[in-house]
Parts: C-alpha cells; structure tokens; sequence
C-alpha cells in the first residue's frame, strides 16, 4: 500500500475507536475509483442496517458530487424507514471535502441527525 493510503487507514482506525465508545449507529463512507458507497452499521458494528451505493441496478449515478448527494439521501429514507435517526458519521480517514461533504450534508437535510 503507498502511503497515502496507509496514512487514511491509520485515521480512520482512530477514528472508529473514538467512535465505538458512543454506542449508536455508524455511517460509514467508502469511496473506490469508480463507485460511491455508504453503510449504516448497528452500534456494535456487525450488522449493516441500510446502504447505498452507486454501484445499485436502479440507480445509473457516476462518481460525483451529485451522486453522492442522491447517495445521502437515500441512505437517509432507507435508515429511517428501519427506525434510525440518530448516527455518528465515520468518513474512513478521508478529507470532509467533496463528495464526502455532499453525502454528509444531504443525509443531514434528509432528516439525519449527526
């Protein structure tokens, strides 16, 4: 691994042991060349609640600022359809910049709160 990519698993590492004390659920962002992901985890972190993704049949979304936006609020209807409200945002160790921003943001004005 080079490393930058190294230096983003170390943060994102730290991150998640600060937010494994806080006992809620986790929405966590993966960001691959292509595609544009984002899972909401159980508050022990083994059990996936809601996702969406880019990579869906139905959906036909790039990897942009835009598809994240529609990325957040999808991930917003799906977990509160499943009874979740409240989530702490695990952005894996990238910048709060972007795409990561879009997502964060959408998902906020979707009905999230975090």
């Amino acid at each position: 691994m080079g490393i930058k990519n190294t230096s983003r698993l170390r943060r994102a590492r730290k991150t998640r042991l600060r937010i494994k004390d806080q006992d809620l659920h986790r929405l966590t962002v993966y960001k691959s060349s292509k595609h544009f992901y984002a899972q909401i985890f159980d508050s022990s972190g083994s059990t996936v609640v809601a996702s969406a993704s880019t990579n869906e049949k139905d959906s036909g979304l790039k990897n942009n600022v835009q598809a994240a936006e529609e990325i957040g609020k999808t991930i917003a209807e799906r977990a509160m359809k499943n009874g979740v409200k409240n989530v702490v945002f695990d952005r894996s160790g990238y910048k709060y910049h972007g795409r990561v921003k879009a997502l964060a943001e959408s998902a906020r004005a979707a009905g999230l709160e975090f």
